[in-house]
């Protein structure tokens, strides 16, 4: 085979991701064949291949373009892909093999903050592999390590919502200020330079924090510390639902608190040490041991001035300052400071260094000046940890030790690298000063820069600059500088230190829109943590508190529709999920829920239309057959119905509330035994879904097994505590079952839960009647027939307990009622006031 040109290649490499860019993916996959047919060998071409394909949605031939080089973990792109495909493919296994043998490519890769308008990583970094290896643990239904995983990604990139979505699906109780905060690889991002960046493809690692930065931004904004609580806890483990996990383990708490240390419990309650989790994970202690550690003042003033100016040799200050060379004569007009002596001479190194630093030298050594008096500024006083949390002694800079030797002795001579400093300082003050707002010093400095300078003196051409001596006095004019600054060089440094100011205001400003992220994700994330759980009430509260353009969002008000729904308000969720329909008339996410609230409404019309148009959006959609079956159950076509639903399980398998819509469906045929096998495969998909639990438990209720119907009522009702229904239906068997007590008090906890439950009242003042307590069911019929005034049973209950209680017009009034609302139960109410009457004529007769 003749040599592939690599020119060839990499132009058929650039047209690719092109084309995947504009989503012409039919030109990226040809393209791809192409470029895998030049290198058949490449696990890049085959990683390309895969992708083009399952993007396309064609997961078997990714699975097998990826095979090679992504079941043997050489290549991370082939592993990812070949991950998917896995998933897809219910494959799980292979998948997260492909991925731990990979790990070595990815665990050490932070992706975030490095995707721009013009630049990308194509390869996935930590946070994303570990977020798919918990899809197929919780797919392989393994959910210890499904939470493991997605608590780690989590902890790595909190804006991970996958994996926010995948925990509370599961069950876990986790705390959200633990989740969605700054996390100690943010801060290094963004305190590091704006231009130290990794290149598209290169294995980054999370850069060394700053920090200054670091410092400025926690005076500045008062970052929140972690919670002194485990983020995850259960407070009950699933009855039949295979869920009992422990999920307080101190290794998961780590994984959110970013803290490689050892969490130390304080007392009883589980929490950890602060003094532990103040120091942040990563590359900063390195880097300020690099800082400050082993480097005296005349390296550090180095370091600071630039390593282009010839002030350390070898890492040693030189003490001995050369000659100088010839002054130039040039006035320091239009500067916009205020001289009034000659400018100082330009000293001449005699080092090995170069005698002019190039532009990137420069920019490098002036961004060098400004973290290091940042730090100095901004951190004056306080003190640095070391890794394990203990108090680092204070370390003496060069900015002190200066200023401590100048203001001991003003007559001593001073020396070369004080000079330097002083070269650096009106630039470097100024900028401190228009940053008042971030910690900086207040303006002396400046002002003693001012008073050190020249006056705009000119010089003559000719002069000869003079010889730098240890000798000369404080007072000395010459003595200001270390360099002679010229006109238009001081001027570009004036800007370039001026162009530094923008950039650490944008640091700032990227923290403050970056924490005002994470504080909305906290308020959605907390909202549907709380409806996962069916804690309705404190989700609608969640929800009100996100601002307008946010909630009115077709996401937002379908969670808030869905909370709505479950609290059995159909007409308030209809009127969200109407909304829906206007902003988003194309989204099909949810409608089976809205579909079903029409149903409960009873609003065939609306029903039958929702149905035609979600099927004329996507004919393969599973909310559209659940519409379409839906309406053909609210007509009593339930044969219609349950093809409709079928369908819909046969696009989606795994979508538990069309096989619980055919177990409704077959109980209402009668058909028990199928119904039975419907609720089991809902369960199967999702074991957290309710609504098969309680139908299993109709099922056993009808076919008279009470105490299996009572298990699986006790089932849905532990998944779904908040549910007045499936506590009234725990009741009902328990009444069946002969327990009045028992039953009296599940309906009055019912009641509780939801006071215009007109079906609760009725039970528990059924009870009360047959527990010879008439004054307390008279208060509890009362209430329900200003609930529901119209309802025939309610009237007739109440005529039943007036006759009791001897009131004979009141109970006439009621069995009247009663008549008038169902003439067909006219046979039972003439007969409860022929009773009545008979009653009456013997109470006659023994008089």
């Amino acid at each position: 085979m003749s040599p592939v040109n690599p020119h060839v290649v990499n132009q058929l490499r650039q047209l690719i991701y092109y084309h995947l860019d504009c989503n012409l993916l039919r030109n990226a996959l040809f393209l791809a064949g192409r470029l895998h047919a030049y290198e058949p060998r490449s696990s890049e071409a085959a990683y390309l291949l895969a992708q083009c394909y399952l993007r396309l949605g064609q997961i078997k031939a990714a699975f097998d373009s990826s095979r090679i080089a992504g079941s043997r973990g050489t290549h991370l792109g082939c592993s990812y892909v070949f991950a998917q495909a896995c998933l897809g493919l219910e494959r799980h296994v292979e998948g997260i093999t492909a991925l731990d043998r990979s790990r070595g490519l990815w665990a050490a890769r932070n992706s975030w903050n490095k995707h721009t308008d013009s630049r990308r990583q194509h390869l996935p970094d930590a946070a994303a592999v570990i977020c798919l290896q918990g899809k197929l643990w919780h797919a392989h239904e393994n959910t210890n390590k499904a939470i493991d995983c997605y608590a780690e990604a989590l902890r790595l990139n909190p804006f991970m919502w996958d994996a926010f979505l995948g925990l509370c699906d599961i069950g876990v109780n986790v705390r959200i200020p633990n989740i969605f905060k700054m996390t100690p690889e943010m801060m290094s991002v963004l305190a590091a330079p704006s231009n130290d960046e990794v290149p598209l493809g290169v294995l980054d690692e999370s850069p060394p924090s700053n920090g200054a930065l670091q410092t400025q931004i926690s005076n500045n904004n008062n970052v929140q510390l972690p919670s002194n609580q485990d983020p995850f806890s259960i407070s009950r483990n699933r009855v039949n639902g295979d869920v009992s996990v422990n999920l307080g383990s101190s290794a998961l708490f780590e994984k959110f608190n970013g803290s490689t240390t050892a969490v130390t419990p304080v007392a009883a309650g589980g929490g950890i040490d602060f003094e532990a989790l103040e120091t942040p994970t990563g590359f900063g202690d390195s880097m300020d041991k690099h800082v400050f550690a082993g480097k005296d003042a005349g390296a550090e003033a180095g370091a600071g001035a630039g390593a282009g100016a010839g002030v350390v040799v070898g890492g040693v200050p030189i003490t001995e300052p050369p000659q100088a060379p010839l002054r130039k004569a040039r006035t320091l007009q239009g500067i916009g400071m205020d001289f009034s002596i000659d400018a100082p001479p330009k000293m001449r190194s005699t080092s090995v260094r170069s005698k002019t630093r190039s532009k990137g030298e420069s920019e490098e050594a002036d961004t060098a000046t400004v973290n290091r008096l940042l730090t100095l500024n901004t951190g004056r006083d306080q003190r640095k940890r070391t890794v394990s949390g203990q108090v680092a002694p204070p370390v003496s800079t060069n900015t002190s030790a200066i200023a401590n030797t100048h203001a001991e002795d003003p007559s001593a001579p001073q020396r070369r690298s004080i000079r330097l400093f002083n070269q650096i300082r009106p630039t470097s003050n100024k900028f401190s000063s228009s940053t008042g707002s971030l910690g900086m010093k207040d303006g002396r400095e400046l002002k003693k820069a001012k008073a050190t300078g020249t006056k705009g003196r000119s010089a003559n051409p000719s002069t000869v600059g003079r010889v730098v001596s240890g000798n000369r006095k404080h007072g000395d004019p010459m003595d200001v500088d270390g360099k002679e600054p010229r006109g238009a060089a001081n001027a570009t440094e004036i800007a370039h230190t001026t162009n530094q100011k923008p950039v650490v205001n944008d640091k700032v400003k990227q923290y403050e829109s970056l924490q005002t992220l994470l504080d909305l994700f906290a308020k959605l994330g907390t909202g549907y943590f709380t409806l996962s759980h069916y804690q309705c009430q404190d989700a609608l509260q969640v929800y009100n508190l996100i601002i307008p353009s946010q909630r009115e969002t077709p996401w937002v008000l379908a969670q808030i529709g869905r909370a709505l729904y479950e609290q059995a308000n159909y007409a308030e969720a209809e009127k969200y999920f109407a909304r829906i329909r206007t902003i988003g008339p194309s989204r099909l996410e949810d409608m089976e829920v809205y579909s079903t609230i029409l149903w409960h409404l009873k609003r065939d019309v609306e029903l039958a239309y929702l149905a035609h148009e979600l099927i004329d959006l996507d004919r393969h959609s599973p909310a559209a057959w659940c519409a379409i079956g839906n309406s053909f159950s609210l007509q009593r076509d339930h044969d219609q119905a349950l093809k409709c639903f079928k369908r819909a399980t046969q696009l989606d398998p795994k979508f538990a509330y069309a096989f619980t819509l055919q177990g409704h469906e077959h109980f209402a045929n009668e058909e028990y035994d199928k119904a039975l096998a419907a609720y089991r495969s809902g369960i199967a998909a999702d074991n957290r879904h309710y609504n098969a639990w309680y139908g299993l438990g109709t099922v056993f209720e009808k076919q008279g097994k009470y105490e299996i119907a009572e298990q699986h009522y006790r089932t849905a009702a532990g998944i779904n505590p908040t549910n007045a229904v499936l506590v009234c239906c725990i009741g009902g068997v328990l009444e069946k079952m002969k327990n009045p007590t028992a039953a009296l008090l599940q309906y009055t906890r019912a009641c509780e839960l939801a006071p215009k439950s007109a079906l609760s009242r009725f039970k528990k003042a059924r009870v009360l009647m047959a527990a010879k307590q008439p004054q307390l069911a008279l208060v509890e019929l009362r209430i329900l027939n200003d609930i529901a005034p119209d309802e025939a049973n309610v009237h007739f209950l109440l005529g039943k307990l007036y006759k009791g209680l001897r009131q004979k017009g009141n109970a006439i009034k009621h069995f009247t009622a009663a008549l008038n609302l169902d003439p067909k139960a006219s046979h039972y109410i003439k007969e409860a006031m022929e009773q009545m009457e008979d009653e009456d004529d013997e109470g006659d007769d023994m008089q």
